[in-house]
């Protein structure tokens, strides 16, 4: 059993060799991370790498070929040059071993000897190393004459080689082995000799060393040309796309400057080519831009100062008109009865009045950037029941019943209550006026990250697109249906600031036939970022056709005996999927007209 130290000090070994490997891992990933990053924003850096990459292929593929050549050139010179001092040499040596009549001449051997020795030196500037041997196999008793003497070149001589000698044939091999002092490659060419008194064989071992080395040398050059090869090209690659990528960047850096509003900035035009018409289009169409966007924004603020002083004008005189209205209004039951209904319509119609300068004004801040967000921690549970309740009147009169459907536990959240209340009495409101008689559905969900609130109704609905033209200023989906809630036609515009100013979303969905639904998604905290939203867009009711997209997907419920209210997950504007649904306890409160 080993002690406890030992145990203790193997796991901290452990310990600190997994930590190392984990270390080592972060390192590789973030170095990948970093040359992958450099890799797809570089145009230059791929360009430049495929060049090389391409040129290297196939000036390796052409340095090889080259080489080869170079190669069997060599080879077959050589090859050439040993056959034609076989040819020669044998010639020789049947001219000096034709005197001898039978095998076992006592001078035999000796002419063996001489005529190696004179067939090696022949021609030393030519034949440097070659040995040279004469044998006869089929006689055992003549001596074998190598020149250098006492060379054994009998490992050197394969049984193929010596058979196919042996049986009349000039034959040949490469092969690697030590003779002369040294190991070296040699080409064996073998010959037959005929004589008198029957066949002997003279053998060549020329070495290679000389060609090899020609040949090493050819292929070192080939290498080192087609490297130097390689990089001009790599240089020039870089150096050609440096010209056009330099006024790229330079054409996004200066894009990049003009959005970021400094519009006075330019490209410099070089030249009359391609890339100087390039940029003097750029800062052509820069100055376009330019004189566009001064010209808006004067427009803009004109338009923008013109609506705050109508709306501040007008208060005046309607302060005044509605002092009087308000006297008529008192006594319009001593009037006559025409006379008293239009004190009632004047009444109405200068309420719609003062909404539409007020909605106005709020407008106008929102334009000019000079409206504030007011957050403090909110319950909204109480919000919602206040809107509810503050349009149940209204709901009676047109015979729809007021649903919600809130958490039993307070929903915090930083907003602004005031602009919360009133997105959520524009959304209520508009759904009562086009339910059609029908159950109107206001529920409210919450998760860690976000709060969401659904308005659904089961009114006519929507046209595909329309869902986007709702938030236009005085847009509505049917110019000829009377409003009946005095609106101004600037109540979903001004709720779409509202989310914007919180960093919320505001979003419609509907389908003709199947009502509409709109989703108001704030973030628990403020200043913080939707990723997502703890309710669906989409109703889970909704009938699925080719004009609806509704994404599908498991939910995660949030805390213990959560009851979903719809399945599938919750998108956002920016395309994430929401996995929540509201926390645990819910309570279903319905309004009955």
């Amino acid at each position: 059993m080993a002690h406890p130290s030992v145990s203790s000090a193997l796991a901290r070994a452990r310990a600190v060799a997994l930590g190392l490997s984990r270390a080592s891992l972060r390192r590789l990933r973030a170095l990948a991370a970093g040359m992958h990053r450099t890799w797809r924003r570089s145009l230059q850096l791929r360009v430049v790498s495929i060049t090389l990459v391409a040129s290297s292929l196939l000036v390796g593929g052409f340095a090889v070929l080259v080489a080869e050549r170079i190669t069997n050139i060599l080879l077959d010179n050589a090859t050439a040059d040993v056959k034609e001092r076989l040819e020669n040499g044998r010639n020789y040596a049947e001219d000096q071993i034709s005197v001898y009549t039978v095998s076992y001449a006592s001078k035999l051997g000796t002419t063996f000897e001489n005529t190696a020795r004179y067939l090696a030196g022949n021609d030393p500037e030519q034949v440097a190393g070659v040995v040279v041997a004469l044998q006869a196999e089929r006689y055992p008793s003549i001596p074998a004459a190598t020149s250098p003497v006492g060379v054994d070149v009998r490992p050197m001589i394969s049984k193929e080689l010596r058979e196919r000698v042996v049986g009349g044939e000039v034959a040949h091999q490469i092969q690697t082995g030590y003779l002369d002092g040294g190991t070296a490659t040699y080409l064996v060419y073998g010959s037959p000799v005929p004589t008198k008194f029957g066949q002997v064989e003279l053998y060549y071992f020329v070495p290679l060393t000389r060609w090899d080395k020609i040949a090493s040398e050819a292929r070192s050059t080939v290498v080192a040309t087609g490297i130097t090869l390689v990089l001009l090209l790599g240089f020039l690659s870089a150096l050609v796309t440096r010209l056009v990528v330099n006024p790229v960047r330079v054409a996004s850096r200066t894009a990049q400057r003009l959005s970021a509003g400094l519009l006075d900035q330019r490209m410099v035009v070089n030249g009359e080519d391609d890339l100087a018409l390039l940029a003097a289009s750029f800062n052509q169409m820069a100055t376009n831009l330019q004189r566009q966007i001064v010209r808006l924004e004067e427009m803009s603020r004109l338009q923008r100062r013109f609506t705050s002083d109508v709306s501040h004008e007008l208060r005046t005189p309607l302060t005044t008109v509605r002092m009087a209205a308000d006297l008529i209004f008192a006594e319009r039951d001593e009037f006559d009865p025409a006379v008293a209904r239009s004190a009632e319509l004047l009444q109405a119609e200068l309420d719609r009045f003062e909404g539409l300068l007020t909605d106005l004004l709020e407008i106008s801040r929102f334009d000019a950037g000079f409206a504030m967000l007011d957050a403090e921690p909110t319950d909204l549970v109480p919000v919602v029941h206040r809107v509810v309740e503050r349009l149940d009147g209204l709901a009676a009169r047109l015979g729809v019943p007021l649903r919600m459907t809130t958490p039993d536990l307070p929903v915090i959240a930083e907003v602004d209550p005031r602009r919360v209340e009133r997105i959520l009495r524009n959304l209520v409101g508009n759904a009562v006026e086009h339910g059609e008689g029908r159950p109107v559905e206001v529920v409210l969900g919450v998760d860690e990250q976000a709060v969401a609130i659904t308005v659904r109704d089961h009114g006519v609905g929507l046209k595909p697109g329309e869902e986007k033209l709702v938030f236009n200023r005085f847009w509505r989906a049917d110019p000829s249906r009377a409003r009946q809630t005095g609106g101004t036609g600037l109540g979903l515009s001004i709720s779409l600031e509202d989310a914007r100013l919180h960093g919320g979303w505001l979003e419609a969905w509907g389908a003709p036939g199947q009502g509409a639904q709109f989703r108001l998604t704030l973030p628990v905290r403020a200043g913080d970022r939707l990723t997502s939203a703890p309710l669906r867009l989409v109703p889970a009711d909704a009938a699925i056709g080719p004009m609806v997209p509704v994404p599908s997907g498991p939910r995660l419920a949030i805390g213990p005996g959560t009851t979903p209210a719809s399945e599938g997950p919750a998108t956002g504007p920016d395309g994430f999927e929401d996995d929540a649904v509201p926390g645990a306890g819910v309570t279903r409160t319905e309004v009955t007209t």
